[in-house]
């Protein structure tokens, strides 16, 4: 009979993404290894196989029996005539139990600069040699007090590690640490490297997310409730494919992953001065405009707060803002642009009708319509259902489903359409 570790149970609990793959979780002795066995049991709910490699000094903070019991199969704490670093990372078929990642998480200094040096003197540091002589992805990240982190000859290691193609996630820098990022981020970026086609490698991008803020005096203004999330999703999926992406993101609650490139911004002036800038002075193949821009903005700003001892009765004079997608065309008229039509409690036909309208008034190439007054799929929802049009006229319906399937949809859209209008440019 085979003995299943009942740790193991909890496998594709969230979904099956991972199923088929493993990795090789790379433990160092930083304090923050007190999130690896959530991390690893995380990786395990989306379908993977974890294996945790561990120096001295990481076991000196959390019992290698903890990273069994959390992973189902038994830490490696040193090498043996088994040759485990060969078997995890060596250049061997896949069904002989090679990683398919090596997560170094938590790294510290000292493990860092050792991997840029090429040192090999604990089982961590030699499994990752051995996965740069097989070509096996690499995620290193970074784990330590922040004045460790601002060490010249650290920068200099990421920055030659980044050069060879590690990909470093975070740190995250707060109370004076370089802490560990955060786990969904981990989670999001295993994901991406092992699953997500690379097909917008060499595309620049740039995204807008989340709600503008349009002031009415100093501290009270006009927003909606977008949380930001299907542009931020967006701007996440592309970067996982490959793409060099820019997010401009408004007032969002939902948070940016630390490794995006991103701009902050607040009001609809913002959005627009960003995105002119943007794409007056970068060649950028895609802009895909998922922010809530707000349509009316008070007129003026008053200075201050507004007093309601002596105001009892506030009227707003409003006026219409400039659509960003026409402001965007004035500068860059080759882009390819992707606008959002949102509308609420309206039929389907009646949906796509004014988001085809829309489409054709800011010549963009294609408009994805979703109808936000529906709590299941609506701004503040984990999940989306939209239609996507393009510029003859064709429909496609991408049902009910995480706004992360719906951003992939999306760009598997924009990415077919943008390689017909290139095909029909040189093919008139």
């Amino acid at each position: 009979m085979t003995y299943l570790h009942p740790s193991k149970d909890i496998q594709e609990s969230q979904g099956s993404i991972l199923r088929g793959k493993t990795v090789c979780m790379c433990l160092t002795g930083s304090v923050a290894i007190i999130s690896a066995p959530i991390i690893a049991r995380e990786l395990m709910r989306f379908g993977a196989e974890v294996i945790s490699v561990m120096t001295r000094a990481a076991t000196e903070l959390i019992s290698p029996s903890m990273m069994h019991w959390a992973t189902g199969n038994e830490a490696i704490t040193k090498l043996t005539g088994a040759v485990e670093h060969v078997y995890l990372a060596g250049e061997r078929p896949k069904s002989l139990g090679r990683a398919d990642l090596i997560l170094v998480c938590p790294a510290t200094a000292n493990t860092i600069s050792k991997i840029a040096s090429g040192i090999d003197d604990t089982p961590v540091t030699t499994v990752v040699t051995t996965a740069f002589g097989s070509g096996t992805p690499i995620i290193v990240v970074p784990a330590m007090h922040e004045s460790m982190f601002n060490h010249p000859i650290l920068k200099e290691n990421l920055i030659k590690l980044r050069k060879y193609g590690i990909e470093i996630l975070g740190p995250r820098i707060s109370e004076g640490k370089a802490k560990i990022a955060r786990i969904d981020d981990i989670i999001d970026r295993v994901i991406d490297l092992l699953v997500a086609k690379k097909d917008l490698h060499g595309m620049k991008i740039l995204v807008t997310a989340g709600p503008t803020r349009e002031y009415i005096d100093e501290i009270r203004f006009v927003s909606n409730d977008s949380s930001g999330r299907m542009g931020i999703e967006i701007a996440k999926e592309a970067s996982a494919r490959g793409g060099d992406v820019l997010l401009i993101n408004g007032k969002s609650t939902y948070p940016t992953p630390d490794y995006l490139n991103v701009v902050n911004v607040v009001s609809t002036n913002d959005f627009i001065n960003t995105v002119k800038n943007e794409l007056s002075e970068k060649d950028y193949d895609f802009f895909i405009c998922a922010a809530a821009i707000s349509d009316y903005s008070p007129k003026e700003c008053l200075e201050g707060k507004i007093s309601s001892d002596i105001v009892t009765e506030l009227h707003v004079n409003m006026q219409l803002t400039p659509k960003i997608i026409d402001e965007a065309r004035k500068v860059n008229d080759n882009v390819f642009v992707v606008a959002f039509k949102a509308e609420t409690n309206v039929s389907k036909t009646e949906l796509i009708d004014r988001a085809y309208a829309r489409l054709l008034k800011s010549q963009a190439n294609m408009i994805v319509a979703n109808d936000v007054g529906r709590k299941d799929i609506g701004f503040e929802s984990t999940e989306n259902e939209v239609y996507i049009i393009d510029k003859e006229k064709h429909i496609s319906h991408v049902e009910r489903h995480t706004k992360r399937f719906v951003a992939a949809k999306i760009l598997d859209h924009a990415l077919e359409n943008y390689r017909l209008k290139k095909y029909e440019e040189t093919n008139p």
